[in-house]
């Protein structure tokens, strides 16, 4: 199994304190988080896309290209590059540039997004953002794999015989499509022999299960080989301490902080006491030992091979925030790494330099 360690960049009061950071001061602390990630062992580090309030994550290539120049091994996630959104043809000149930049170590998580306010920031609508999504998709896969593109798409001007630049390092880049709900994105993924992503984050486990089903149906329904599937699966949270009851009266102050958060935001919370969030929900709250047993409980459902965490500190101390990570990765980690079997591809840059020779053009049709 490998970990990751992801960040959306939230940028609201401390569910603690009360206290925001100001907003150099918390881009400070995603860098220093993905030092960290680094140091301690982690196998990727994840920066999310959001382009509405509270968020700041609204340009994950400039991020990432940061964190690149100050790391030397671990991969770097988009998560999710919203593709719904943005002219993929610009999201492909971003992120093969960051590409070579990292040495071919990025790794793109895809997906719709959601959000009323950034929709509407891109005049995207309920109707078409699925229509956007795979059409999107489609046209920055084919410009990553084919030298020269023509292209009628929707929702963006045509392609003729287009050259874009600069060529990728990876050839392909390995995508993964994250899916919170939605049977659209999981379709998607089967349909190219593409890695799933789960949110596993807002609601207990069924709705998540059901859609990994799906996926792997769909991914047999399109024809292809089911020990080439990958899945991974995100958390609600995470705190580890040597005892239980160490683990829940340090996160009590966090959950309900967070509780009373939502409710000013207007949201009905899924879990309203701590005891029910730690028992429900994907969260990894507690002990070592218990950590482990519910990653496994979750692996029975899922079958998948990566997992992330939250990389920020989000309420607890610094201290409390760096010993959790630590004791993930010295008593925690191990197990789940003997226990449950790897991604079915090597965990590293795709390899190939794409050929310099044109390929010719390429008839693209939205789907």
């Amino acid at each position: 199994m490998k970990f990751l360690a992801v960040t959306l960049i939230v940028h609201a009061p401390d569910p603690v304190t009360g206290v925001r950071k100001p907003t150099n001061d918390r881009f400070r602390e995603v860098i220093d988080n993905a030092l960290l990630a680094e140091e301690l062992g982690f196998d990727g580090f994840g920066v999310g896309e959001r382009h509405e309030r509270p968020f700041i994550s609204s340009s994950p290539p400039v991020v990432l290209s940061h964190i690149a120049a100050l790391t030397s091994r671990i991969r770097l996630f988009t998560a999710v590059t919203t593709l719904s959104l943005l002219d993929p043809v610009r999201a492909y000149e971003d992120y093969a540039t960051l590409d070579h930049l990292s040495g071919g170590r990025l790794e793109l998580i895809v997906g719709k997004g959601n959000g009323a306010a950034q929709r509407e920031l891109f005049h995207v609508t309920t109707e078409d953002q699925w229509e956007r999504n795979a059409e999107s998709y489609e046209l920055f896969r084919s410009i990553w794999r084919q030298d020269k593109v023509t292209a009628a798409p929707r929702f963006r001007p045509r392609l003729t015989e287009a050259e874009v630049w600069p060529r990728p390092l990876q050839q392909p880049i390995r995508v993964w499509h994250g899916s919170a709900t939605s049977r659209e994105s999981v379709d998607l993924a089967a349909r190219y022999g593409d890695p799933l992503f789960s949110a596993n984050v807002t609601n207990p486990i069924e709705p998540y299960a059901e859609l990994i089903r799906h996926y792997r149906e769909r991914w047999e329904h399109y024809g292809h080989d089911p020990a080439g599937i990958a899945v991974g699966a995100g958390t609600a949270g995470y705190y580890a301490a040597r005892t239980s009851q160490e683990a829940i009266a340090a996160y009590r102050p966090v959950f309900e902080g967070q509780l009373a958060f939502q409710k000013r935001l207007g949201l009905t919370p899924v879990f309203r006491t701590l005891e029910d969030f730690v028992e429900r929900s994907s969260a990894l709250i507690g002990s070592p030992q218990q950590i482990i047993e519910k990653v496994h409980r979750y692996h029975e459902q899922f079958g998948h091979s990566v997992l992330h965490v939250h990389a920020d500190a989000g309420g607890l101390t610094e201290v409390q925030h760096r010993d959790s990570l630590a004791l993930f990765q010295s008593d925690i980690a191990p197990v789940l790494r003997r226990e449950i079997p790897d991604p079915p591809f090597p965990w590293g840059p795709v390899p190939g330099e794409p050929s310099s020779e044109p390929v010719g053009g390429h008839s693209f049709q939205s789907s």
